[in-house]
């Protein structure tokens, strides 16, 4: 979740792309380069460790554009590929 943030904020779409799952991944990730990403918390996780496959990632992202400043909190699901973390979607 962190290096997703740090990209995000960097405007880095390689890594978003290669850190999101190809079935929820959108063809066009078209990062908004007004945007300024200003704090990620993270408040809680389930699951993820070294012997699990998923996890879950409660956070809360705080951003500035043209309209002001915006507070953004989720519930993320992801999974592991090819021992490698990937955001698969957002968790009602």
């Amino acid at each position: 979740m962190r290096s997703r943030y740090t990209a995000f904020a960097r405007g880095n779409e390689d890594h978003l792309f290669r850190t999101w799952h190809a079935k929820t991944r959108p063809a066009d990730i078209g990062l908004d380069t007004d945007t300024t990403w200003l704090s990620l918390k993270i408040i809680g996780t389930t699951g993820g460790s070294e012997s699990e496959e998923t996890g879950t990632v409660h956070f809360r992202v705080t951003c500035r554009d043209h309209l002001g400043e915006h507070t953004l909190e989720e519930n993320s699901s992801f999974v592991r590929r090819a021992g490698r973390w990937v955001y698969l979607d957002a968790i009602d």
